[in-house]
């Protein structure tokens, strides 16, 4: 699978942009603030109904405009595909393939996969856990629809629960019987949710290990640690033990919602203990064993996004990861820099087909490539 060319209508900065791609490397380049890795965030839009990096899809429509329209042509297995993303203030989003739009949203997961390395996905280490979790329930969506079903489900019925204690509360009353029936959703869906993460990071902590060694020269040890309350009782115990703590907080205190993934290198939090240099190093191949397993799983490998990753790591590094083109481990590639040169001179000495797309900020009418 490779994108073919892309249009962008009133998208962040892009009034009336369109490109042609190549089934190998595409590199946007261009000075800051002209709209580089506005595209790679279109891209990841075909490919997830949303944006990386601003999921309010309002703020997204160029100001001062209405609307704006995304469309993409994939070649997949030799046949094209038109994906057209669209949303306008009135009517909101709407996602076509081919013409034909989709009921659900969660059906398109997974079709048009993207995996998007960012300066911004220190995030990951920095901020509280609901960001990791929802990196990693992302990751499971790609390959497994019936899987963001089964959270939207849960999510719904952790809701409920919280204000059927909240009503609780307010009514001075308590109905076991009613509560349980909220529970025995929680725990149904909550053991499959939790199944799932678990399988996913047994499954990618070596192939990450292997990746970071691959990227970091170094000794370091660096590890994935799934922190779950149900990897020390069963759903139903824990539930029934936080009752009286859930009755006075008027929300549900243990369950999967409160699950974390914990980035250790050498028994210790990276948070704390890794270098900005290590930190990176950790992410990348964080993010290309996702890319790994999410080929294995889909069959096909993910378009992979790389924002501003040649100002960010050494030489060294980035001469390893574009040598994964070389070696075919990944197919599509976009990268995004601020120096043509300097992006020419690393993509030539890599002996990889690539092309470059020189960005102007206030130049969107044409295709832009040299």
């Amino acid at each position: 699978m490779y994108l073919k060319n892309l249009s962008i209508f009133q998208f962040k900065n892009h009034t009336n942009s369109l490109f042609n791609f190549n089934n190998s490397v595409n590199c946007f380049v261009g000075k800051n603030g002209a709209g580089k890795t506005n595209i790679l965030d279109a891209i990841h839009y075909l490919g997830s109904t949303k944006s990386y990096f601003n999921r309010v899809d309002s703020q997204n429509i160029q100001f001062n405009q209405k609307l704006f329209i995304i469309k993409g042509v994939y070649d997949k297995n030799n046949d094209n595909d038109e994906v057209h993303c669209s949303f306008t203030e009135n009517d909101g989003k709407t996602i076509k393939v081919n013409n034909k739009k989709y009921k659900k949203f969660s059906n398109h997961i997974g079709k048009y996969p993207t995996i998007i390395i960012s300066p911004t996905d220190t995030n990951l280490i920095t901020e509280g856990s609901d960001v990791r979790r929802k990196y990693i329930d992302s990751t499971i969506s790609q390959f497994k629809p019936g899987y963001l079903n089964t959270l939207i489900q849960y999510n719904k019925a952790l809701k409920q629960r919280n204000s059927l204690l909240k009503y609780f509360t307010e009514k001075n009353i308590f109905d076991e019987n009613t509560l349980s029936i909220y529970d025995h959703q929680l725990i149904n869906l909550g053991n499959s949710i939790y199944a799932e993460r678990k399988d996913i990071l047994k499954r990618i902590i070596p192939v990450f290990k292997n990746y970071y060694k691959e990227i970091s020269s170094s000794n370091e040890s660096v590890d994935l640690i799934y922190k779950s309350d149900l990897s020390e009782e069963n759903y139903s115990d824990l539930l029934k033990k936080s009752i009286i703590k859930d009755r006075y907080s008027q929300y549900t205190s243990t369950g999967i919602h409160k699950d974390d993934i914990i980035f250790k290198m050498n028994d210790y939090s990276i948070k704390k203990t890794g270098s900005q240099g290590q930190q990176k190093s950790f992410l990348i191949a964080l993010k290309l064993a996702q890319f790994d397993f999410t080929s294995s799983q889909l069959g096909f490998k993910p378009i992979l996004l790389l924002d501003d990753i040649f100002d960010k790591l050494d030489d060294e590094r980035i001469e390893r990861i574009i040598s994964y083109v070389r070696k075919n481990v990944f197919n599509q590639v976009f990268i995004t820099d601020t120096h043509k040169q300097r992006s020419k001179e690393i993509l030539t000495k890599s002996g990889v087909d690539f092309k470059i797309h020189e960005i102007n900020q206030n130049i969107y009418s044409s295709n832009h490539e040299i």
